[in-house]
This record gives structure tokens, sequence and C-alpha cells, in this order.
């Protein structure tokens, strides 16, 4: 019995939220192609696992790493955390199709640079990864608000029934190219003066193909209730699963109602597919200019284009320094983001911990001081929030960022260890697993992640990226990855 790969006795928790077991697991090529007592195989390369977890690889199921993919493509932000998988094109914004010329309105702005060459349909961008791989696997959904920048002189008013048809067209040929889903962010500017039933008219494009309309809602504050409501009758009116991005009630007036909000999507649940995902901190991000400032208690520059150089400070220190109120000094430092520490721990707990919620990093991996989510998600639930808080085991943990996204985003043969399915994989100590990365130094690689494989293929060992780049383009329509067989 020969395989290319070895992981000896190790503690396999599979991601199904099965208990662990102690278990053996042969690798060939990219496939798990045994699993259990394997003592009598023999391998070209053999890793005592003893005292370790090995777990499918964890998928993260919002980043905004479409650009990064092709310009940083070793990934070690997601790679160094355990991440091999990951879903581009959220809250409304995706590389492609993308047919207007730089310069780009926010939030899109800060997702893409001016010097990235651009993708006129979702094929060409596919076609791109496919010949320059990344070391992570990547699926994409295709958003909303670029389609409307696309088609639309003026984003200020509900678009008309030629420019509805023409981003419908432009939907499902993007989708029939390999797009995973349909993404909306009516909180932003570009797609905020769309009202509910353009949404629909985008959502039924999604259903046609069976896939999912995901949303960063338009709002997640004082209305996120409403937000809710609207959500659900976008589902129901196209007939497709909707799935709540990053769900949090922000601002400290919304303290709280996660009680409220995770009540209605038990409701909901009952009559139509509904979905969420979450971030284990109490700070958010985005663009500087969302309005968020004014709901928190305390706010960092991530990032600024003019003023680079005051990443990773307080915008109230530099509003003071500047002898400026607090928009003033917001508006000198755009084009940037910020960190906007605006949600309750009891919220996130309490989102986190809900049966249904599966863990994303919302990872916006520009500028040189990032929210410490884009390098410290995964590990930071493993470690503090398992090990340290005990919300949920450790089990439990490791199904919300596998077994639970991919079945959620039909990502067949990943998120789970059996054989037959992919060689994606994390090898973690979970004694010492945990974020390395602070809002002081946020670019600081996990602790305890002992290696990490994409299509059995080790991208992360010993504290470093190996340099390969064995990353496919995930789909729906031909079992995950284009032209293989599953």
């Amino acid at each position: 019995m020969q395989a290319d790969i070895l992981f000896r006795n190790a503690v396999l928790i599979d991601g199904t939220g099965a208990p662990r077991q102690r278990a053996d697991v042969a690798v060939t090529d990219d496939r798990i192609v045994a699993i259990g007592d394997l003592s009598a195989w023999r391998g070209g390369v053999a890793h005592d696992c003893t005292g370790l977890v090995l777990a499918p690889g964890f998928i993260d199921p919002h980043v905004h790493h479409d650009e990064i993919v092709l310009t940083d493509p070793d990934m070690t932000c997601m790679t160094s955390q355990g991440v091999t998988s990951i879903i581009n094109g959220n809250c409304g914004f995706s590389i492609a199709p993308l047919t207007v010329a730089p310069p780009f309105p926010a939030p899109l702005d800060i997702i893409l640079s001016d010097e990235v060459p651009r993708f006129a349909s979702f094929g060409a961008y596919r076609a791109q990864l496919d010949a320059a791989p990344p070391a992570v696997n990547t699926a994409c959904l295709i958003g909303h608000g670029t389609l409307r920048i696309n088609t639309m002189s003026d984003l200020n008013r509900p678009a008309d029934a030629g420019e509805i048809a023409a981003m419908r067209a432009s939907l499902d040929a993007a989708l029939s190219e390999g797009g995973i889903g349909l993404s909306t962010g009516p909180f932003y500017p570009p797609a905020r003066a769309a009202p509910t039933a353009e949404l629909v008219a985008m959502a039924e494009i999604a259903q046609a193909h069976g896939k999912l309309y995901v949303t960063h809602m338009r709002d997640e504050g004082d209305r996120v209730r409403e937000s809710l409501q609207e959500t659900f009758q976008i589902g129901r009116e196209a007939g497709c699963g909707v799935h709540v991005s990053h769900h949090k009630c922000a601002g400290l007036a919304n303290h709280g109602l996660s009680e409220i909000t995770l009540a209605m999507i038990d409701e909901a649940r009952k009559h139509q597919d509904v979905g969420l995902d979450t971030t284990p901190w109490i700070a958010s991000s985005t663009m500087l200019n969302s309005g968020r400032h004014r709901q928190a208690t305390r706010v960092m520059v991530a990032d600024s284009v003019p003023h680079p150089e005051l990443a990773g400070r307080d915008l109230a220190d530099i509003a003071a320094e500047w002898g400026e109120d607090l928009d003033t000094a917001l508006a000198r430092l755009l084009p940037a983001t910020g960190i906007f520490f605006v949600m309750d721990e009891g919220d996130v707990r309490r989102i986190l911990s809900y049966p249904h919620t599966m863990v994303c990093s919302d990872g916006i991996a520009r500028g040189k001081h990032p929210h410490p989510r884009v390098w410290g998600t995964f590990p930071r639930v493993l470690g503090h929030y398992v090990r340290d808080v005990g919300l949920f085991s450790l089990e439990e943990a490791v199904h919300r960022m596998t077994g639970l996204p991919a079945q959620r985003f039909g990502l067949t043969g990943r998120g789970h260890l059996a054989p037959g399915h992919y060689a994606d994989l994390v090898l973690f100590d979970a004694a010492s697993v945990a974020e390395g990365a602070t809002f002081e130094a946020p670019l600081t690689p996990a602790h305890g992640i002992i290696g990490t494989w994409v299509n059995g293929r080790a991208v992360w060992r010993s504290g470093a990226a190996t340099g390969a780049r064995p990353g496919r383009t995930l789909d729906q329509r031909t079992g995950s990855i284009a032209g293989a067989s599953v």
C-alpha cells in the first residue's frame, strides 16, 4: 500500500461535526485515498501527527481577495491560518466582469488598484487564475454593485428596465462561466439607490442557475431588522436561497439586538433557505467614509492613499493633531479604509454560537495595517472561543469552517475528510493554536498551525510559505473543478 503522503496517528476531526478519532490518512496526488489504521502503508513523505489535529482545510466564505490572488499568489495571510479555499466577490463588488476604467467608486477602489488589468468577463478572470493559480482554491460571487457601475452613468437612482435587462444578461453570462452566486451590497453608495424590486430582478437570475443570493444588507445598525426582512422578501420573491454576510448589530444603540435578529432568522428558516456567516471580532472594517465612525467607540485608519504614514493610527488622534473635527479629518484621508469598534462582545458570541453560522474573515488585505482578521480569524475561533471561552466544541468549530461552508456553497469534495475527497488539509496544535495578529500588529502569522496542504501539496509548513501554488478555481458546474470529475 503506497501513498505520496502519510499522516500517522493524527487526532482526526473530519468536518462533519462528528466526534474526533485517532487515525492515519493517506494522500495520493490531490486526493485522500484511505483513512484508518494504515500501519501497513508506506509513503513518500510521512508525518508523525501524535497529539496534533488533522482537519479539512478551512474555507473562508467571505473575503475581498479578488485582486490579491493575482498580485500576491502565495496568499500567506490565508495559508498561515489553515485556509485552503476562499470565496471572493462579496458585498456586491467583484473584480469581474468589469468594463469601466479607473478611478473606481468606493468601495471598489479599496478592493482593486488602478494598475492591475481589468477583466471584461468572468471567463477572462477565471482563465487568468487557471493560467497562474494562487496557493489557495478560489471561487467568486458576481457583484451587483460592479454590474451597476458597468451599466449606469448615474448610480444615485434605481436602474430602469433597460439597465436591469443589461445587468441580468451580464450576470447570466458570468454565472454560466463559473461564478458561484450573486452578491449585493445595498449598504454601499453604488447600490444604495437600488430598490428591493431591482434586487429581486437580479436574484431571479441566481435562482435560474440554482445559486445563492449573498448580501451585505442595506443596514446592519439601526435598521438591521428591516434589512433582514428585505433579505427574506428577496429570497421569497425570487425563489432562491439567501445568505446574510458578516451578520452583526452595529452601534451602541443596537447592542443586544442579536437576540431578536437570530430569532428572526430562525423563524424565516422554517419557510425558506437562509444562511449566514460572521467574524469573531468586535470591530468591523470597510471604507473609512462608510458612516460607521458615527456608531463606533473607536476608529483606526487601516489604509489611506494620500496619507499611508497614518495607517494604524486612531482617527480621533489624527483629527486632534490636525486641529479638525472627525468628518474633516476623515475627508482628508480618503480614499481610505478604517477599522470600526461597533459591536458588542455578547452579540459576537451569540451570533457565533448560533447553530447555522459559519466563520468568515471578511478580509481586505490592502495596506500595511489591515484588520487583524485578515491573518487571525480562524485560529482566534479555535483558540480563544473554543479553548479559552468554551463557546462550542472543537468539532463544532471545525464544522463551521469546513463542512458547513462547503455544503452551503456547493464546493463538492471539499470540507470533509473522506476517501476520494480532495486533500485540502490543516494540521494544528489544539493546545497552542491562537491568532498572532493584533490591532497593533495585524500582519503577524497565527500560532499553532503546523502545516497547510492544498490539493495534496504543502503551501505552509514550519512557519513559512513553501512557494507552491496548487490552488484551483472552484465552481458548481463540474463538481467544483472545471474539467475534473468528483
